[in-house]
């Protein structure tokens, strides 16, 4: 392992001013979104959409470090035969690829899901790395509700991705740490805080002991955010100030960069809070987005799968894109998202 290579490519992920991409919906998901602006998930389709992106010049060479890609567009060809991910790399942004398989339900935990995918994960690594991956992505899911999680669940979540990560750093890639509280049920802002805090302790805990080099890795964690159906919002200020508090206690100031997940925010939430954290600074570690859907909510939307729209789904991205680059240096302002408009 050749931690000084993870290390700089851990920190170019989370460099000022850009963030992640998470282009690696599965098929399921990707299927959900296409069916919302009527358009049909067929493989053609969704490289197409995937290509809109990638060739989006100004935010992908701007204000996108890295592309968290999905197995079957790691492979692709864009509709010239050039490799979609030597469109990413022509941008200057690096390829990553989610590796893990998806959830099932753990045993003896009623409601609460186990990741998986580390069997023959070694190897497919190796295949990754040799396509031009350099980091990888796995994400675990807890969720809050009548009596979970359970330590059972944040224990064994925690367990797999040290072991995914371990197996990354072998293979000379960066592992994407993702372990995820859900905001899908009606807690309040301090439950997900103590929750959140539980799962991160486990899961660095769990770093240490399957000897994962803290500083050839990047975190992808929930913000503490009041759950969807809470009737008490948490605002803006209190979002970033205990998030802000939680990853301090937390995240060891090793850890090159932190890239939040959007986790079902809206897209002007998503950048609101990421913004209001920078005002809170310095911070131990970078701080950036690896967002979805709250950076690809609108192109989705502008594009609807029509080729005369590719240019107004760029745009439309475009502007996503440079709105979280801002927020992620602590530069955004609401008034820009009304001018664009």
């Amino acid at each position: 392992m050749n931690l000084t290579e993870l290390n700089r490519i851990a920190t170019a992920m989370v460099a000022p001013g850009k963030g992640i991409l998470a282009a690696d919906e599965s098929s399921g998901t990707i299927k959900k979104r296409f069916d919302a602006i009527g358009v049909e998930s067929t493989e053609e389709n969704r490289r197409d959409y995937r290509e809109m992106l990638f060739r989006s010049k100004d935010a992908m060479s701007q204000y996108i470090s890295g592309v968290i890609l999905y197995d079957e567009t790691i492979w692709q060809d864009a509709k010239d035969g050039t490799p979609l991910i030597k469109l990413i790399e022509q941008s200057g942004a690096i390829p990553g690829i989610k590796v893990d398989e998806g959830t099932q339900a753990l045993p003896m935990c009623p409601g609460e899901l186990v990741t998986v995918g580390l069997d023959k994960l070694a190897e497919r690594l190796k295949k990754y790395y040799e396509r031009g991956a350099r980091f990888a992505k796995w994400r675990a899911v807890i969720d809050i509700g009548s009596g979970i999680p359970s330590m059972t669940a944040i224990n064994v979540n925690a367990h797999a991705l040290a072991r995914y990560a371990a197996l990354c750093q072998t293979a000379q890639i960066v592992p994407i740490v993702e372990p995820e509280v859900l905001m899908d049920g009606d807690h309040d802002i301090d439950r997900c805080y103590e929750v959140t805090q539980r799962v991160l302790d486990n899961t660095f805990q769990e770093l240490r002991v399957q000897r994962v080099a803290l500083e050839g890795m990047v975190l992808k964690p929930n913000m503490a955010i009041s759950g969807k159906k809470c009737p008490k919002q948490a605002s803006v200020e209190e979002v970033a100030e205990k998030t802000i508090r939680l990853l301090k206690a937390c995240v060891p100031a090793a850890v090159p960069g932190i890239a939040f997940l959007s986790g079902g925010q809206s897209d002007e939430e998503a950048t609101a809070h990421l913004n209001a954290m920078h005002k809170l600074g310095p911070l131990p570690w970078g701080l950036t987005f690896s967002y979805g859907r709250a950076l690809q909510a609108a192109p989705q939307k502008a594009w609807s799968g029509k080729a005369e729209n590719v240019a107004a789904g760029q745009r439309a991205f475009s502007h996503r894109a440079r709105m979280n680059g801002l927020a992620s240096k602590g530069k955004w302002q609401s008034s820009l998202e009304q001018k664009a408009a």
